[in-house]
């Protein structure tokens, strides 16, 4: 009897032995995997940061080379040189930012873009100071680029907002909107203001049509959404009806003045909108840059050619 209950008791132990095995195997089967998972987690994000480092770098220095070019503008217009000297003092903050936020992907591509606006309004603060009869010796060889750009400057807008396109379906996410189909057309208007039809002339041009749409997103906050389009003219200014602060807005971190606005009522859902822009005065032949903001943020853009 004795050893019949000594093997009933080896055979409990054998068995609780094997189950305890079999637990310590599973249990470090899953850390063993959890441990992989975390290494490769931490690789692809030290490349992620190293692929925002080498944008910061390549964002700095073209800040760096806009600053030099900017530093290199000079003219006796005592109000374009004001503009000149602040658009120096946003460079200088651009480039506290880059450093300021060299791991953060979104705002590297925010200033990216602002760079880019920025060599566009330099461009033409540059065409502006040669008409004026005093151009810097040192700009006439970007003077000679930029007017060779001008004839290529509808194929490069194309690719350029590409790349802006391609770029903003990475970055934007969470409650910021999205914009597309973003279209800018001249147009003129008959019978009384009621009846508009296209135009391409910029002397035959009373107001720039902006159409666009906001896209579906579920997270944002649903309600009242004020677009503001701010339109950068061919000579580097930005085109409004009035140079006071009911014309002023913010975007990215900078203000400006908006050419047009719409209110639209947004559900989280695709919703449409237009809205009519206008100026003073009359309208130069060249490339319009048409920027879309909502909510602070620059979410769209594009460009309009007027002859």
């Amino acid at each position: 009897m004795e050893e019949e209950n000594t093997s009933k008791d080896n055979r409990k132990r054998s068995g609780l032995l094997w189950i305890l095995i079999a637990l310590l195997a599973i249990t470090n089967g899953a850390t063993f995997w959890m441990y992989m998972q975390e290494k490769n987690k931490a690789g692809t994000e030290v490349v992620i940061k190293e692929q925002v480092i080498v944008e910061r770098d390549n964002v700095k220095n073209e800040l760096l080379q806009l600053q030099q070019d900017f530093g290199n503008l000079q003219t006796g217009d005592k109000r374009l040189q004001a503009e000149i000297e602040t658009k120096k003092a946003e460079i200088a903050q651009l480039i506290i930012d880059a450093e300021k936020h060299k791991g953060d992907a979104y705002i590297i591509s925010k200033l990216k873009k602002e760079s880019e606006t920025l060599r566009q309004i330099m461009r033409g603060y540059v065409r502006t100071i040669d008409s004026l009869g005093t151009l810097n010796k040192t700009l006439i060889v970007e003077k000679d680029n930029v007017l060779k750009e001008l004839d290529n400057e509808k194929g490069k807008t194309t690719n350029l907002n590409k790349e802006k396109e391609a770029l903003n379906a990475t970055i934007q996410k969470g409650s910021i909107l999205t914009c597309f189909n973003v279209t800018a057309k001249g147009v003129k208007f008959k019978s009384g203001g009621k009846k508009e039809s296209e135009t391409g002339r910029a002397s035959r041009t009373q107001k720039i049509k902006v159409s666009f749409s906001l896209g579906e997103n579920k997270i944002a906050k649903a309600g009242e959404k004020t677009v503001f389009v701010r339109i950068v003219t061919p000579d580097g200014k930005e085109m409004a009806k009035s140079y006071d602060d009911n014309y002023k807005f913010t975007f990215d971190k900078s203000s400006g003045y908006f050419a047009g606005k719409e209110t639209l009522n947004y559900a989280n859902v695709e919703i449409s909108g237009v809205t009519y822009c206008e100026g003073q005065g009359d309208l130069v032949a060249g490339n319009y840059i048409v920027e879309v903001s909502c909510d602070g943020v620059i979410i769209g853009s594009t460009t309009l050619r007027l002859d």
